[in-house]
């Protein structure tokens, strides 16, 4: 089990590097300090999640953001491989991706996703997307205890505390 802090750290999972620049752009516009670590494709994401290769894995809670489209393990095998998983099952996980495809949505909400969001055009779509994202952490509330969050209401959930992997800079 990997500790539980105050703090939510951002896994993005993207193989596009002009839309992880335009996620990491729409980050910084918004003012988020979150810690930012960036995966090319399922199975790296998959090696940060559990922290392979003696390596931390990302502290909770944690936020997920997955492409569909990507090379090796693709972002809805990722989302199957998380929810099968005693550690990660409930993992809180955004699908932002270009596939608009009915059977994507379909298997993404199965597959309980937090919020299926197209990326449309590069800069406003992905403010959007990450302002719902920062709201969504914000107002939501969440069960203390393994697993669970702190319920301080009037605390500020995003506090910078950057990972050690982390590649996205801000």
């Amino acid at each position: 089990m990997s500790e539980t802090s105050k703090t939510v750290h951002i896994l993005l999972v993207e193989d596009d590097l002009i839309d992880e620049k335009a996620f990491l752009r729409a980050i910084n516009k918004l003012r988020i300090s979150n810690p930012v670590t960036v995966a090319r494709d399922g199975l790296e994401a998959w090696d940060i999640l559990k922290g392979a290769n003696g390596k931390r894995p990302l502290p909770r809670p944690n936020l997920l953001v997955l492409d569909i489209n990507m090379p090796r393990m693709n972002g809805l095998e990722l989302l199957e491989k998380i929810r099968d998983d005693a550690d990660l099952h409930d993992s809180i996980v955004f699908m932002l991706t270009t596939s608009n495809d009915d059977e994507d949505k379909i298997e993404a909400f199965q597959l309980n996703v937090a919020g299926y969001m197209l990326k449309s055009d590069v800069g406003n779509s992905f403010i959007k997307a990450v302002e719902l994202m920062d709201n969504y952490w914000r107002l939501v509330e969440f069960p203390s205890g393994p697993g669970g969050r702190s319920n301080g209401a009037a605390q500020d959930r995003r506090v910078y505390v950057r990972h050690p992997d982390s590649r996205g800079v801000l």
